[in-house]
């Protein structure tokens, strides 16, 4: 049966979904006014409503793996956030931010995330508000999405603060590690079908400006940090590894109002990364120039996948089919066809505002996956 006809079609135990999405989509108007009223029944009510229509939406375009859009969140690691206390989130580390539209630029301080000050506490499972809902009412195989274990040293450490509960940076990781490990070995037991890390701070390996940010402002050595973020987020695919279980690893270069903050090929951390990362699909991004050529991608070990990110969230202009076509087949030198799949390169809102396009660009985007991947791999 051709991939396109059946998202259950396996490679081994895994199945191929050559058309993915990473996520998040752009939160409907009356959403967003809910979560700020702050009546809790009543946001709860708008959230059911609103997943409802998504996951119609996900079956009508042809999709066969079904996430919530992360509407039950404020932003993409909302969930992980909001389950552990330990954060001041008057606080945060500055970064600063690119706009996907030439001649713009933000400093943003990561209140996103907020700063470490005390040891943390899980008072709730990560995504123990977002399962049951989606369980009962999907059309067709979960895909759960988690921030991965790496995410917070670099944007929750803060020197004079953090250090008080956590000496370093190391610390701090193989401590959240554990809080990811339980919640990843939770949904694999309770039957999620693909279990999706995000992973943005793997772009500081690649990126030069950024690399010499975690010499001066970590303190630490980046090759060796990435052996350690490597280790890390292996040992928690490693509790989520079972049959019909897919893993997979997104990495992005920063996704906020349509904005980035890092740029860069993947050559410098393609051969260390694809043959040691323990999961069955990367997520990248190729949407334009700052993700550099797909020839890193030749070092991607035979058993595992690719999922090209060729379709912008962050860009309202839809792409040629033809041209996303002409690009699988470029990639197809270095990984076979068969070991390809297509998403966009990153979510539509990996925060509560969103990117800024439009909804009804929004699901074009998703439908040209959809139909791209039918063309391609039928």
């Amino acid at each position: 049966m051709p991939a396109s006809q059946s998202g259950a079609m396996e490679k081994g135990t895994r199945a191929a979904y050559r058309a993915d999405h990473v996520g998040s989509f752009l939160r409907p108007p009356e959403l967003i006014e809910a979560r700020k009223a702050g009546d809790a029944a009543k946001l709860r009510e708008v959230e059911d409503a609103a997943i409802l229509r998504i996951l119609a939406k996900q079956k009508e375009l042809g999709f066969h793996i079904f996430t919530d859009g992360e509407f039950r969140r404020s932003n993409f690691m909302g969930d992980f956030t909001d389950a552990v206390e330990g954060f001041d989130f008057g606080d945060g580390v500055p970064r600063s931010w690119n706009t996907a539209n030439a001649g713009g630029s933000m400093l943003g301080r990561g209140r996103v995330a907020g700063v470490v000050v005390e040891k943390l506490r899980v008072v709730r499972p990560l995504t123990g508000h977002e399962l049951p809902f989606l369980k009962k009412h999907s059309p067709g195989d979960i895909k759960m999405t988690l921030p991965s274990a790496t995410q917070f040293p670099a944007i929750s450490f803060k020197a004079g603060r953090t250090d008080k509960a956590y000496k370093n940076h190391s610390e701090l990781l193989w401590d959240i590690v554990e809080i990811m490990k339980a919640e990843l070995a939770r949904l694999a037991s309770e039957g999620v079908k693909y279990i999706q890390i995000d992973a943005p701070r793997y772009s500081y390996f690649m990126d030069p400006k950024w690399r010499e940010w975690i010499r001066t402002e970590m303190k630490l050595e980046p090759d060796a940090w990435l052996e350690e973020s490597i280790r890390a987020d292996n040992a928690c695919f490693q509790v989520a590894r079972r049959p019909g279980v897919t893993l997979g690893i997104h990495l992005c270069r920063g996704n906020s109002r349509s904005h980035w903050y890092a740029e860069g090929g993947y050559d410098s951390i393609a051969e260390k990364l694809f043959t040691t990362m323990d999961v069955d699909r990367f997520l990248l991004e190729y949407d334009d120039a700052r993700s550099g050529t797909f020839e890193p991608l030749r070092f991607v070990p035979k058993n595992k996948m690719v999922v090209l990110g060729l379709i912008s969230s962050k860009r309202p202009e839809l792409e040629s089919g033809e041209e996303i076509v002409d690009r699988i087949k470029e990639a197809s030198r270095h990984v076979p066809l068969e070991n390809l799949a297509l998403s966009p390169q990153c979510g539509f809102a990996s925060t509560i505002e969103g990117n800024l396009i439009s909804e009804e660009q929004q699901w074009a985007k998703l439908r040209l996956v959809v139909e791209t991947a039918r063309r391609v791999w039928s």
